[in-house]
């Protein structure tokens, strides 16, 4: 059977995150994309312009238009802005049998707010129980947890343990906005704690790292990989694109990686 993942975010117009980064992923990765639109940004390399949510019906008829043909073997959730998203999103998955990646996306690589204030609280009890993983960057697990950005892995792993506590079966803490030579993620699941290290690239092409790492996460698990190896294959697909993609030339900010590294040179 075809490995089949489907996306559950936010359009971006640019093509370096969103939905797009993560067909993009999936495709490169061998696994069959399928997509629920949940917003429509308007942004480049430069920032985000413009942001129009889809109406929750809508939201809730391409769920059901892709589960009732297609046998989806891993969902990825992405950009979510506000809380009737959240609650149409819950209410469909409760159908759903599979493993769920939640990659909250809160503030996009530009800093602008993607998820508004008031759908925090929403995403916590809706969406955070629901997820095989959570995946949130060093100011989303602030965020989520109400606490200060992590300065250590001590504190890194405490926020860890706060969004378990919610409901999430494990969290990959992603370390990429802290200093030092390596960009170290923890997966924190309630066996214990596994580091994940890889070294720091400087390149300003880093549009839609986070959601390309969350989309190969769902690739792996799609493919039936328990979730250390789907992390480790992750974040091994990620490195490779942020190499390849220091010399893209796409735009005149933070330009995206480059999904198809494997086939055609930047």
């Amino acid at each position: 059977m075809t490995a089949t993942a489907m996306t559950i975010a936010g359009s971006d117009s640019g093509g370096g995150a969103g939905i797009q980064a993560d067909i993009k992923t999936f495709s490169a990765l061998g696994v069959y994309a399928t997509s629920v639109i949940t917003a429509v940004t308007a942004q480049n390399t430069l920032g985000v312009t413009a942001v129009e949510d889809i109406s929750p019906d809508a939201i809730r008829a391409q769920f059901k238009a892709v589960i009732d043909d297609i046998t989806v073997h891993a969902i990825k959730i992405g950009m979510v802005s506000r809380s009737e998203t959240i609650v149409a999103i819950a209410q469909e998955l409760a159908i759903y049998k599979g493993p769920v990646v939640l990659d909250p996306v809160m503030v996009a690589t530009s800093g602008d707010r993607l998820l508004r204030e008031d759908a925090i609280e929403a995403l916590i009890t809706g969406l955070v129980p629901k997820a095989a993983i959570v995946t949130p960057n060093l100011p989303e697990a602030a965020l989520l947890t109400g606490t200060p950005i992590a300065e250590t892995q001590v504190e890194m792993v405490r926020q860890a343990e706060i969004i378990l506590s919610a409901g999430a079966s494990a969290v990959l803490i992603k370390g990429g906005h802290a200093g030092g030579g390596d960009s170290v993620d923890l997966l924190v699941d309630h066996t214990g704690v596994t580091e994940f290290a890889t070294p720091r690239i400087n390149t300003k092409n880093d549009h839609g790292t986070g959601c390309t790492l969350a989309a190969a996460v769902t690739a792996g698990m799609a493919k039936g990989q328990p979730i250390d190896q789907a992390v480790q294959n992750a974040k091994h697909y990620i490195q490779r694109a942020l190499v390849a993609g220091k010399d893209l030339a796409i735009g005149h900010g933070h330009g995206p990686v480059h999904h198809f590294h494997q086939w055609w040179p930047a």
